[in-house]
């Protein structure tokens, strides 16, 4: 790998950082401080997507289950895509498509927040959650990419001003830690 490979992903997450700094930060303050109602309501986080988004929806969940950078007591939330029993049974008997639709219709309660995280906007899985969840009584989150949720309505967007996989892979990151950091400091009395 050349030093001038290592600079110019660099300098393109720069540009991606600055410009979601600018065009994001009014929404993701929101979506902190609908976080932090729902869990001092005592509500839960139901986080899903696929591949590296469902990595990232695991990641919120286990910040908010464990720890982000204090000890402060846990609050309920679910990775959808992480019970392999249940993601193969659905996947088997209804289809992929239907994967987290099927979760939210059991889980998701009035006041709860879906994430939904989805790079390309064109997880029709995602989509599905996301109006499931709305439909359900949560609050919705896409985190996506610059197309947005193709085919959806969340009650909020975070569309990352990106098309790279991994730059906007790389804000998603870093959004869900300022939440975390946001619930650390509005709820991280034990």
């Amino acid at each position: 790998m050349s030093s001038a490979l290592i600079a110019e992903h660099f300098a393109a997450h720069r540009k991606v950082v600055d410009q979601s700094a600018e065009q994001l930060s009014e929404q993701a303050e929101t979506v902190a401080r609908k976080l932090v109602e729902a869990l001092k309501e005592g509500r839960k986080v139901l986080a899903f997507g696929n591949g590296g988004s469902a990595a990232q929806a695991s990641h919120l969940v286990g910040e908010l289950m464990g720890r982000f950078a204090m000890t402060r007591q846990p609050f309920p939330a679910i990775a959808l895509a992480s019970d392999g029993g249940t993601v193969t049974c659905i996947s088997n008997d209804f289809s992929y498509e239907a994967l987290f639709e099927r979760q939210l219709q059991a889980l998701a309660q009035p006041g709860d927040l879906a994430f939904g995280f989805t790079t390309s906007g064109r997880s029709e899985n995602v989509r599905r959650g996301i109006a499931m969840a709305h439909k359900q009584g949560a609050v919705t989150v896409a985190v996506t990419g610059a197309a947005g949720l193709l085919g959806g309505t969340p009650d909020h967007l975070l569309a990352v001003p990106s098309d790279s996989t991994a730059h906007v892979q790389e804000i998603h990151l870093m959004l869900l830690h300022v939440w975390c950091k946001y619930i650390d400091q509005n709820l991280g009395k034990v």
